[in-house]
């Protein structure tokens, strides 16, 4: 049988490859790469079973499992689907629809979110110029209760002398890690999921490893002022940003938080 081939199937095998790198390359943030790959084993004996050698018993039990199969993934899945439709809100192409639900809010969420930053990237800043440690980190979407737990209750408006105060080296709370939740400084001296990734440089520290993991284990935003250097780093999804500016902290916070409040909406 000769397969008439057009444009049309050009375009729609275009847009599956598209999807399937998309998706796994979400599976990949997620540190979800096997479980794609198995999915996509299935999919092809499904394919294989079902409708080219048209198994009737084999393939209608797997037709009834790939059926139920799609629920199961969407609950299994949903923070990592939400985390997918939230970055294709947030892209550049698609700016201008968010504005039209957003442009009311804007102003007000832009003042709410200078109010969480600046005190925070002023605290880093004088903390670096001193030379002295920090470790904090920014609840995004991912429910930050469990590392809570191992800390201090604050529950505190931030400012950026409590932040300096807590991080002061003859602070019983210093050496653990700073956890701002809702807009509030939540908990101090938590303690923090540590990366093992042996690419990390030799001269990081522990709270870099810190920050590392705790951004692979959980959705959020991990600031590092070092002891030695008195360098800002952030930690996003499982990445390490050196040696930055305040500007550059500000800029990063900003877009960050901004993501999260359109995710909201």
């Amino acid at each position: 049988m000769i397969y008439d081939f057009g444009i049309k199937d050009a375009i729609d095998i275009f847009l599956v490859a598209l999807l399937l790198y998309y998706i796994y390359r979400l599976m990949r943030e997620s540190r979800s790469v096997n479980v794609f790959v198995g999915i996509m084993i299935f999919v092809v004996l499904w394919v294989i079973v079902s409708h080219i050698l048209e198994m009737k018993l084999l393939g209608s039990i797997m037709d009834k499992l790939v059926s139920v199969g799609v629920i199961g993934l969407i609950i299994l899945f949903q923070q990592d689907i939400r985390k997918f439709l939230e970055n294709l809100g947030a892209h550049r192409r698609f700016m201008f629809i968010t504005q039209l639900f957003l442009r009311e809010k804007s102003d007000k969420n832009v003042l709410r979110n200078k109010e969480t930053i600046m005190p925070v990237v002023l605290a880093c800043l004088a903390m670096s110029k001193r030379k002295e440690g920090a470790l904090i980190v920014i609840e995004r979407f991912d429910s930050l209760q469990e590392v809570m737990k191992t800390g201090e209750r604050i529950d505190a408006i931030i400012s950026q002398q409590l932040i300096e105060n807590i991080f002061f080296k003859n602070s019983p709370l210093h050496d653990g890690a700073m956890i701002i939740s809702k807009r509030r400084i939540h908990s101090a001296g938590c303690i923090l999921p540590v990366s093992h990734d042996l690419n990390i440089p030799k001269e990081l520290g522990l709270r870099h490893r810190a920050a590392l993991g705790m951004s692979q284990e959980y959705d959020s935003v991990v600031i590092v002022v070092s002891e030695e250097t008195g360098g800002i780093t952030m930690a996003i999804k499982g990445e390490l940003k050196l040696r930055i500016s305040a500007e550059k902290l500000e800029s990063v916070l900003t877009e960050e938080l901004f993501k999260k409040e359109k995710a909201k909406k």
